[in-house]
């Protein structure tokens, strides 16, 4: 026999279950959880950058001892594909199908990322603020679920170029670079600028990332006469270069990607000595730079790794660069106002204005539209001292090509 208390309370029931089932509906979000996935290379020949993937693990335990947002607490579920693309594509199919993630974040490597990025687009997963600059995820109309965040490789080239055109016109230039999409967009990017001149300035020589060693690809460009080199290569393969540069008593002009910049995981290992003279571009606050010792936003990041990552070394690049597309996706979470459909957590990614990570230089915002998918445009040159980068010169935005 039903009471009044039966009927009242299955009423309630009834209202309360288009809501609860629009919630379960949402992948990776319940009442009290929102789950992001996230691949990285704590194995392999990047394994440099696993320090970015820790450091996402921290900065989320932050925030749910914060408690949490819109109510939840963040499950970040990330997994070590070994810089394998075929690693890469097992481990998302694992975040997406079976822990159900609402959106994979910061994902790390250019060939990586490509594997997936049909997958994940077809899903209708978003794949935002990829740890990678290479152009291509800028491609709204045909990847509208991709979106990267570090300033594109190929603009950096560009930048690089025009730098060299106007401090060595004439130099015999050689270009050192992974053979797979990041390596090609800084071939792409000197290209862009040199135009029907590259073949006749630029003497080019790869590497794959199964390569022992990288000392014959110096050597050869040694021997070819090169005055400038432009470096784009990951960590371990830009200590090497940095070694055999100084053992050979070679002296070019020497360019390098700055996403091989860490004092920590590039500069020390490859001896401090053995850089200085090396010129790279910014868009992170260096530790090692004595103009931030009392800037709040270093301080900030400095409190974060005392208490979350103690024995963290804080001259490596990585845990900055994770702190500040942390705080920029945390931005994103506070815009979706506890909606986090996956419609709406990439409506909220390609609608950030001005937004300022504590560890970004002075000056440069994050800044996205439905139709703009690079969020970072500016850098500033730097050249290696022997103990930090010293920048110089403004802020340069793209390359006006």
């Amino acid at each position: 026999m039903l009471t009044r208390r039966h009927i009242l309370a299955a009423g309630i029931a009834g209202l309360a279950t288009p809501r609860l089932a629009r919630a379960q509906e949402l992948p990776g979000v319940t009442a009290t959880e929102l789950r992001i996935g996230n691949t990285m290379p704590y194995s392999g020949p990047a394994s440099a950058y696993g320090v970015i993937g820790r450091s996402h693990q921290h900065f989320f335990r932050m925030i749910n001892d914060q408690g949490g947002v819109a109510g939840r607490k963040i499950n970040f579920i990330t997994y070590d594909d070994n810089y394998s693309p075929p690693k890469t594509v097992e481990q998302v199919r694992r975040l997406v199908e079976q822990d159900k993630v609402a959106f994979l974040f910061n994902p790390l490597g250019t060939a990586t990322n490509s594997a997936i990025q049909r997958y994940v687009n077809q899903r209708k997963v978003p794949h935002i603020f990829l740890s990678t600059g290479a152009d291509k995820w800028a491609e709204p109309k045909q990847y509208p679920w991709t979106i990267g965040w570090q300033p594109s490789y190929r603009t950096e080239a560009q930048i690089y170029a025009k730098h060299i055109l106007a401090q060595k016109p004439g130099a015999k230039i050689g270009l050192l670079y992974q053979n797979d999409d990041f390596g090609k967009d800084y071939l792409i990017g000197l290209k862009d600028i040199f135009g029907a001149n590259f073949d006749s300035m630029v003497k080019q020589v790869s590497y794959e990332v199964t390569d022992p060693t990288i000392d014959s690809q110096v050597v050869s460009l040694q021997s070819a006469g090169v005055e400038v080199l432009v470096t784009a290569a990951t960590p371990k393969f830009a200590a090497q270069t940095i070694k055999k540069v100084f053992d050979l008593g070679w002296k070019p002009v020497h360019y390098l990607t700055n996403v091989s910049i860490s004092v920590g995981a590039v500069m020390e290992p490859a001896g401090m000595e053995r850089g200085i003279g090396i010129i790279t571009s910014a868009y992170l606050k260096d530790e090692t730079d004595p103009a931030w010792a009392q800037d709040a936003g270093m301080k900030e990041w400095r409190g974060f790794m005392a208490k979350y990552i103690p024995d963290g070394d804080l001259k490596d690049a990585g845990y900055t660069f994770g702190y500040s597309v942390a705080q920029t996706v945390m931005q994103v979470l506070k815009q979706c106002e506890g909606d986090f459909s996956r419609e709406n957590i990439m409506r909220q990614a390609t609608s950030l204005k001005s937004f300022a990570p504590a560890t970004v230089l002075p000056g440069i915002t994050v800044n996205t539209t439905a139709t703009n998918y690079h969020p970072i445009k500016q850098l500033q040159l730097a050249r290696w001292t022997g103990k930090t980068w010293e920048r110089f010169g403004g802020l340069i935005e793209g390359a006006d090509v």
